[in-house]
């Protein structure tokens, strides 16, 4: 279950690198009660060369499995819970299996990663935890629970665990982040990481009243968005023309306006967003500023009504 701006982007994170090598369903319901995931990954068999690219995340999607990030330090009853999950998820597949006339082996079972940004001691004593090579250091495992605990503060610095150290916390994720930035522009992922990065700083700006943490976060998240931002402006440039600059604004806007918007309300009616896919630049960004006072959906469709 998405728990806060954090959250939603570590599965937004995730999908997006995920994508290339499998299967992915965000925010997946398990039956019995109701359980929700944050990330359901299948691997893809014909496109497994991908793995490399994704470093140590790609060693953990080699396998199908459910993944848990944690923006605060995950907690003994969240693990638990997390267990609790995969317990019901097997079982479903197990069903599922059986309906089919078919065998689920224990080595096709599905595995579980919890991604915290610290893991205390008496965590990894609690549980028994092991640690089991050629994993790095970080990695704990609940072996018999076919569980992976990962204490992202505890990760080797390296281009192979940086797409999971960006999901970590203050110094380890600001020092990501930089290593982020020094990636060649062509980098098959940098792209779409930035723009996620960008996503989480706005949303944190229009907020008021941020703890600390917050405030940290989004000082740590604007180089990002700076260097994201004059990039995506810089390619209307290099085509040389004023309208292809203007365009580029418009469509950066226009993407800011509707994920802030989905983020306040959930899922926009589809003829309210063709009003707003027709707006100019100038009034997209009046949108911007109107939007931080809008407290209903009725909100935003009065202002729509006043722009047409």
């Amino acid at each position: 279950m998405t728990r806060t701006h954090h959250d939603l982007f570590a599965k937004q994170h995730l999908e997006t690198l995920l994508e290339i090598v499998g299967e992915v369903t965000s925010s997946r319901k398990i039956v019995s009660e109701t359980h929700e995931v944050d990330i359901l990954f299948v691997p893809d068999a014909k496109v497994q060369e991908n793995l490399t690219a994704l470093g140590i995340l790609g060693q953990i999607a080699a396998h199908i499995c459910l993944i848990e990030p944690f923006r605060n330090s995950v907690q003994i009853d969240e693990v638990e819970d997390c267990i609790g999950k995969l317990i019901h998820f097997t079982q479903e597949l197990r069903r599922k299996a059986k309906r089919e006339k078919q065998v689920l082996k224990r080595a096709e079972y599905p595995r579980l990663w919890i991604l915290s940004p610290t893991v205390s001691e008496g965590m990894i004593q609690y549980f028994a935890t092991l640690q089991q090579p050629p994993w790095p250091s970080g990695f704990y495992f609940l072996q018999s629970l076919r569980t992976g605990l990962v204490a992202i503060h505890q990760l080797p610095v390296n281009e192979a665990t940086l797409w999971l150290r960006l999901m970590g916390r203050g110094s380890v994720q600001q020092r990501a982040i930089t290593e982020l930035l020094a990636l060649p522009p062509g980098h098959p992922m940098k792209r779409k990481t930035m723009e996620h990065l960008s996503v989480l700083q706005i949303s944190l700006s229009v907020r008021q009243n941020l703890d600390r943490t917050q405030r940290e976060l989004a000082m740590n998240l604007t180089p990002v968005y700076e260097q994201w931002r004059q990039e995506t402006l810089q390619e209307g440039r290099q085509e040389g023309r004023q309208e292809g600059i203007l365009e580029g604004q418009r469509n950066e806007g226009l993407s800011f306006v509707l994920r802030l918007l989905t983020r306040r309300f959930g899922s926009i009616p589809s003829e309210t967003e063709a009003h707003i896919q027709s707006l100019s630049l100038s009034q997209i960004e009046e949108l911007g500023e109107a939007l931080l006072d809008f407290s209903q959906p009725s909100d935003l469709d009065e202002w729509i009504k006043s722009h047409l």
